[in-house]
């Protein structure tokens, strides 16, 4: 009778409902994260690296996973997953059954291939010294291979270095940058070597031959910067040649170079000053396509996308009278169209371009494309995220709907309810139409929440319909935060006129924009508390919650502030890109023209600020230096505003570690409770 009865509980308790939950950090730090897809040449394979977070590790772990395409209803399955050992950057040989890819197997990186079948994989290549990446030759017999190394290394192999035991420890510098990103110079550069894969004693030929610079470019660089011809004869890639203009360039160029290290690279864009980037070979051997910004010194002109006839030199800008950016760039197999994602209204779709009209076809609806893989019947697989999704991997096929290859998350997001997502509209400054969108929390099921007014870093960026592993809306809406988020001036996906009009405009149209937005939102959106409100930022975000503190101090509670502008002046000293700073400021140094740094500097407005703040920095941040924090808390403190500092000492301008983001969330929440109903 005992058993029965506890059968019978056992059963009741299997048939009842999850009960609905909210999503926290804890969640999204747990998820798994798909990237680097590669399709074998018969259209039979999918393969992937899959990232897991070793939480007690505090950072991420990857494996390989594969999917059979021919099988419906097939599911992924674990192709290469050794405990502790991260297997990246997969790719295909020509027969579609040995797959090859990067393994940290021993702390020393190396090249391995396995058979799609699995298998014990088998060790190709180990240089020593490390490297950070490879690409597959056309042929699978040859590796493209970018590792840091002192400038001119004949090989792969890094120099002996001979260490005075006298000497100190002081870094010495003759020229910028100094610092890049979260790095201090030492004097290597990201090199090109290619070396024969599977030969005895094979030489890493070097590629570049007295150019200097880094190829991938840094920090965010990567196999995209460069490609294999179809004979696998030459390397295209981009370049900025370093010197002491480095800082203040833009100036990628794309070169070519005999894959056997023969002769020295050929620069194929000299006469563009602009930035030329994502050099991609047509698989017919034809073309070279890439995109070109017109504007020296400007990050955020628009990419027209380019095309070289590589037999006669001939260039066409394949999407000038598009007015968008391509963000990516893909070939068709049949060489006859290139798939290209471009921002568009706060989604960024799949488009098609074809060679002789140059006009784009969207081929996809909401949401966030990339890692664009195509197939030979002249489909596409891509990956595909969204405000209330993370990754995925999809099949398109001509007009057909996408069909969903995967549910990695499935499990881990079981019983959680997201929130829903509006988007709007309104009248924002110069009678321009802006756009935004307001985040309902999924347990508010009447009456009003509070609001989280967040503002986007770049400036040229966009609160996109985008899943985020940093800033996510959807964990503030778990927490009972209603998000509203609005395109100010300076964002991307609505035209380049659009984007250009915050420079010399950082503290005037961009906060009319978002007053007006606040308050289209507040009117529209009754489940909205107008009165109970906090804002937050990063970056140029977070410069926005020093502006206002001192420009519009009584709107809200209480300030996130993360990595913000606090002192134009300073910044204009202390950033490493000066590019950038330069440009959005008129494009002088602060000595020549003072005046457009100081017209929308926080800094000369603290006398105005009110508002409690909480400030979070990084001391590895070289973009937006801490010092920059520190002076505003010490604004903060020095007025008696009640106020908070969070220092990481381990993180950059982004917070990535694990740990660290479960943090940050729990002193951002905290931040919030304390002030919001």
């Amino acid at each position: 009778m005992k058993h029965i009865l506890l059968a019978g509980v056992a059963l009741a308790f299997s048939a009842a409902p999850v009960l609905a939950r909210d999503l926290t950090i804890a969640d999204v730090a747990q998820l798994s994260r798909v990237g680097a897809p590669a399709v074998s040449p018969d259209g039979h394979w999918l393969v992937w690296q899959q990232r897991e977070t070793d939480l007690a590790a505090n950072k991420g772990r990857y494996d390989l996973w594969k999917l059979d395409l021919r099988t419906p209803g097939a599911k992924p399955e674990k192709l290469v997953a050794e405990a502790d050992v991260n297997e990246t950057s997969p790719a295909f040989g020509t027969d579609s059954q040995t797959v090859f890819f990067q393994s940290d197997k021993g702390g020393d990186d190396s090249i391995q291939s396995v058979g799609i079948a699995g298998g014990a994989p088998r060790v190709l290549l180990t240089p020593k010294g490390g490297f950070s990446g490879f690409k597959l030759s056309p042929d699978g017999t040859k590796a493209l291979i970018w590792a840091d190394r002192k400038p001119g290394a004949p090989t792969i192999e890094p120099a002996m270095e001979k260490k005075d035991a006298n000497a100190g420890s002081g870094r010495v510098f003759d020229q910028m940058f100094i610092r890049h990103w979260d790095t201090w110079a030492n004097g290597d550069r990201s090199q090109l070597f290619v070396v024969s894969l599977g030969q005895a004693n094979a030489v890493a030929v070097p590629i570049e031959h007295g150019l200097v610079g880094d190829t991938p470019s840094k920090p965010y660089g990567g196999g995209e910067e460069l490609s294999w011809s179809a004979d696998g004869k030459t390397i295209f890639f981009a370049l900025r040649e370093a010197g002491r203009i480095e800082p203040l360039s833009t100036n990628l160029d794309i070169f070519s170079a005999p894959a056997d290290g023969s002769a020295a690279p050929t620069n194929l864009t000299p006469d563009s000053d602009g930035m030329d980037n994502l050099p991609t070979a047509s698989p017919d051997g034809k073309w070279l396509a890439y995109f070109s910004m017109k504007r020296p010194t400007y990050e955020a002109d628009r990419q027209v996308l380019m095309l070289r006839n590589l037999a006669t030199g001939e260039v066409r800008a394949l999407t000038e009278a598009w007015d968008r950016s391509v963000g990516s760039i893909t070939w068709s197999p049949d060489s006859r169209q290139i798939y290209v994602t471009a921002e568009d209204t706060q989604q960024v779709p799949l488009w098609s371009v074809d060679l002789k009209g140059g006009t784009p076809v969207r081929l996809t609806g909401e949401g966030a494309v990339s890692a664009v893989v195509p197939l030979g019947n002249r489909g596409v697989i891509y990956s595909m995220n969204s405000l209330t999704a993370p990754d995925d991997f999809y099949k398109l096929v001509g007009k057909a709907m996408p069909m969903r290859l995967t549910e990695v998350n499935a499990e881990k997001l079981a019983g959680i309810d997201l929130p829903t997502v509006t988007r709007f509209s309104f009248t924002g400054a110069n009678n321009d139409t802006v756009w935004g969108y307001a985040v309902k929390p999924a347990s508010l099921k009447d009456g009003k929440a509070p609001i989280a007014f967040i503002v986007h870093g770049g400036p040229q960026g966009s609160s996109n319909n985008s899943w985020s592993y940093r800033w996510n809306p959807a964990v503030f809406a778990g927490a009972g935060y209603a998000v509203v988020s609005v395109d100010f001036h300076g964002s991307t996906g609505y035209g380049q006129a659009f984007t250009d009009a915050i420079r010399n405009n950082w503290g005037g149209w961009p906060l009319e924009d978002l007053q007006k937005g606040l308050k289209a939102a507040t009117d529209k959106f009754a489940w909205l508390d107008a009165d109970d409100a906090c804002a937050l930022g990063a970056s140029y975000g977070g410069y926005m919650m020093n502006w206002i503190e001192g420009q519009w101090p009584d709107r809200f509670k209480c300030i996130v502030q993360h990595d913000g502008v606090f002192d134009a002046r300073a910044m204009a000293y202390e950033t490493e890109e000066l590019w950038f700073d330069e440009w959005e400021h008129g494009g002088h140094p602060y000595y020549e023209d003072p005046a457009a740094f100081e017209k929308w500097n926080p800094v000369n407005h603290v006398t105005a600020w009110k508002t409690p703040q909480l400030v979070i920095t990084s001391e590895k941040d070289f973009r937006i230096p801490y010092t920059q924090g520190i002076a505003a808390f010490t604004a903060l403190q020095r007025r008696e505003i009640p106020s908070k500092l969070l220092v990481f000492p381990d993180e950059n301008h982004w917070v990535l570690k694990p740990k660290n983001s479960m943090q940050w969330y729990g002193e951002v929440l905290g931040w919030l409770g304390k002030y919001t109903k």
